[in-house]
């Protein structure tokens, strides 16, 4: 199990004082980094931040000439795109807005023939992300354009109920636009018909113990990417009935009476596995989820929960990768939303030493080959994309959000 993982040897917590920067024993420069007011780090994070943007719009769009082959949010152009996006909101460089724009245009001819409908891994990603830098960048006809397109989008038979690839990743693409174009931009008469069918789909499935149940590819997950946390999520983004917010709840409650004794959850209904810790599978991904229905439900036991699942990510979540579907840039995000949602220093503090571990070393360890920099290493899911992401987050901590997954 410790294969996957770097001992966390971190202090339980550093103060932030110019004392602490201070001293002797602050010999190690990831305690040095770890101990500088935050703004000090801040400033780091932001100059790391943008040079690996240009770096991954260098690799991911120069080089290619501007050609267009994986057009995804997950592993492919539109995450380069989403990147600019960020650095955008966080720069107000108009350069950054025009590029995202720009990439989303290729990104869009490339996604036409694509039958798949979800924000991270289909077309409604692309139309969503256009329509929203449109409107950032006040075109009018272009964000008309994109939301136009965005309607003809039809959902196929048979698609499942999952973020990545099925209907709760389609319904995530609707709030995005309604949160930043205009609350009825997508009406809930439509979103509501889908909602509704998720919901169905899980009760039928559901053998009694857990409220709502749902496959994909034949196993009953649990974690964000394919399972129950990630179909949670999104659910709670609807104003749910009274009897749908308990059928949201009982699936939470089930999944937290039966994690492992660890802490951490499966990956599946069946699996005895006790060994991932990442935002697709495990802990992570269904803390994020029990922050928010803490928030939705303001509910103790739901708030609990999630903080004893961000203990395992602080024991077991400095993975020996670099990605924030499943690596230490995805994991940081935990500590971020429960900071956003309490208020407490110290989750704020493991978000950044977490960060600052990436910042000091990811490099290194990449290049000695003891961290994995992902299979596609400039991607936004899996590579230095999703390092770039977390480090413009770092930024401004109160409006971070995992991308595709936090609104």
């Amino acid at each position: 199990m410790g294969d996957r993982f770097f001992p966390n040897e971190f202090p339980d917590f550093v103060a932030e004082t110019e004392e602490i920067t201070q001293t002797a024993t602050a010999t190690d420069p990831l305690l040095k980094l770890l101990s500088l007011p935050y703004h000090k780090t801040a400033e780091s994070f932001l100059r790391r931040a943008i040079d690996l943007k240009d770096k991954i719009v260098k690799e991911t769009w120069l080089r290619t000439g501007g050609r267009v082959k994986d057009f995804t949010l997950y592993t492919g152009s539109l995450g380069t795109a989403y990147l600019l996006f960020k650095a955008y909101q966080v720069t107000n460089n108009k350069s950054d807005l025009n590029l995202c724009i720009e990439i989303v245009r290729a990104c869009e001819h490339a996604s036409r023939d694509s039958g798949h409908v979800t924000f991270i891994c289909g077309r409604a990603g692309v139309c969503a992300l256009g329509a929203v830098a449109a409107k950032q960048a006040g075109d009018q006809p272009l964000l008309n354009q994109y939301l136009s397109q965005f309607k003809k989008i039809q959902l196929p038979e048979g698609i499942p109920n999952e973020l990545l690839y099925g209907r709760s990743g389609y319904l995530w693409a609707c709030f995005l636009l309604n949160r930043y174009i205009g609350e009825r931009t997508i009406p809930s008469s439509q979103t509501g018909v889908i909602t509704k069918r998720i919901i169905k789909d899980g009760i039928q499935l559901s053998d009694g113990r857990c409220p709502l149940m749902y496959e994909w590819h034949g196993k009953k997950y649990w974690g964000a990417a394919h399972g129950l946390a990630g179909i949670m999520h999104v659910l709670m983004e609807m104003e749910l009935k009274p009897d749908e917010q308990e059928l949201v709840k009982g699936t939470l409650r089930y999944m937290i009476h039966n994690r492992f004794p660890s802490g951490n959850y499966r990956s599946s209904e069946d699996s005895e596995a006790d060994r991932l810790v990442h935002w697709c599978h495990g802990a992570p991904g269904i803390a994020l989820t029990l922050a928010k229905a803490a928030k939705v439900f303001q509910d103790e036991e739901l708030l609990k929960a999630a903080g004893d699942a961000q203990e395992v990510v602080w024991n077991r979540g400095l993975l020996k990768r670099v990605g924030i579907c499943h690596g230490v840039s995805g994991n940081a995000y935990v500590f971020l939303s429960l900071y956003q949602l309490t208020d407490n220093i110290e989750f704020l503090y493991r978000a950044k030493a977490f960060a600052c571990f990436l910042l000091d070393r990811a490099d290194n360890l990449t290049r000695e080959g003891k961290m994995h920099g992902g299979d596609r290493p400039y991607s936004l899911f899996e590579g230095s994309g999703g390092m770039a992401s977390l480090f413009f987050d770092m930024i401004n901590p109160n409006e971070a959000r995992f991308p595709g997954y936090e609104l």
